[in-house]
C-alpha cells in the first residue's frame, strides 16, 4: 500500500489536498492512516470528522504517560536517560479515530526551549513515523509542515510519492523548490507538485515557468469559494466539492497511487 507525504508553505491548501486525497483513497478501498504532523492540526476538519470524534483525539506528543511508559522518561525531565528505540507498533490502532474509512492520528509537536534536541517526545514521534512508513501495511498519508524534518534517510525512500502543494506566488514556489531538493537529497523516489488556487490560465503558466526545473506538475485545483464555506460548516470537500474530489482522484491515478506504484518524477 502506498506511503504518501504532503508538504507546502502554510496557507497554500496542503491540508485541503491531503483531506481530499485521503478520502479518495478510502473510497477506492484503501484502509488509510491520515497522519496530521502539522503543529496546528486541522486535517480532521478537512476530512469531515464530526466534532465528537475530534474531541477523542490527543496528539501523541502530549501523551506524557505513554511517552514515559515507552521511553522510561517523562517529557520535560532535565538530564533524564531514556530509551531511543521505544515500542510504537500498537500506537496507530490504539490512538487513532476512524471515519469513512480514514483513521486519523495527530502527532503534535514539541514546544519550548530545546524542542529541536533529542528528547522523549521527539524520540517517540520519530519512531512512530519510521514504523508508519517502513512497517505499517496500510496506506499512510503524512500531512507535514513545509519542510521534510519528519523524514530521515532511513524512511524517505519508503515514501512512494511526495506532493508539494503550491499556489500562484513566488514564496510558495520557492518553498516548493527547496522541499523538492531536500526530498531528492534524502532519496524520496517520486516528488510531484500540485497547483492550488488557480484562477486563470496565466496563473497555471506562471507556476509552470517557475517550476520548470522543479518537481513535475501532477495536476491543479481551481480557486473555489466552497473551500471557505466547507471550513465554516465543518464539512469535507470530498462531499462539498465533488469537482475538486474528481480532480484529486485524477492526480492520484496520474501518479500511480490508485494503481499501486507511483511514477518517477525526479
Amino acid at each position: 500500500m502506498p506511503k504518501i507525504a504532503v508538504a507546502g508553505k502554510g496557507g497554500v491548501g496542503k491540508t485541503t489536498f491531503s483531506g481530499i486525497l485521503a478520502r479518495v483513497l478510502a473510497a477506492a478501498g484503501h484502509k488509510v492512516y491520515a497522519i496530521d504532523a502539522d503543529p496546528n492540526p486541522t486535517l480532521g476538519q478537512a476530512l469531515g470528522f464530526p466534532p465528537q470524534l475530534l474531541a477523542k483525539i490527543t496528539p501523541i506528543a502530549q501523551m506524557s504517560d505513554l511517552i514515559e511508559e515507552r521511553t522510561g522518561a517523562r517529557p520535560g525531565e532535565s538530564g533524564a536517560y531514556f530509551r531511543l528505540n521505544p515500542r510504537v507498533d500498537d500506537i496507530p490502532a490504539r490512538f487513532s479515530v476512524e471515519y469513512k474509512g480514514v483513521h486519523l492520528l495527530e502527532m503534535g509537536t514539541v514546544r519550548g526551549a530545546g524542542a529541536g534536541c533529542v528528547c522523549p517526545e521527539n524520540t517517540v514521534l520519530r519512531a512512530l513515523v519510521t514504523h508508519l512508513l517502513l512497517r505499517e501495511r496500510e496506506t499512510v498519508l503524512l500531512d507535514m509542515v513545509a519542510g521534510v524534518e519528519h523524514l530521515g534517510r532511513g524512511t524517505a525512500a519508503a515514501v512512494d510519492a511526495m506532493f508539494v502543494v503550491v499556489e500562484p506566488g513566488l514564496r510558495s514556489l520557492a518553498v516548493a523548490s527547496d522541499v523538492a531538493r531536500l526530498a531528492q537529497d534524502l532519496g524520496v523516489p517520486s516528488v510531484w507538485s500540485v497547483a492550488n488556487k488557480v484562477r486563470t490560465e496565466e496563473d497555471l503558466a506562471f507556476i509552470g515557468r517557475e517550476l520548470e526545473k522543479g518537481p513535475r506538475l501532477a495536476g491543479w485545483l481551481p480557486r473555489d469559494e466552497r473551500v471557505v464555506e466547507a471550513d465554516m460548516l465543518g464539512l469535507s470537500l470530498y462531499e462539498a466539492a465533488p469537482e475538486l474530489a474528481a480532480r484529486v482522484e485524477a492526480i492520484a491515478r496520474h501518479t500511480g497511487l490508485l494503481a499501486g506504484t507511483a511514477q518517477s518524477s525526479i
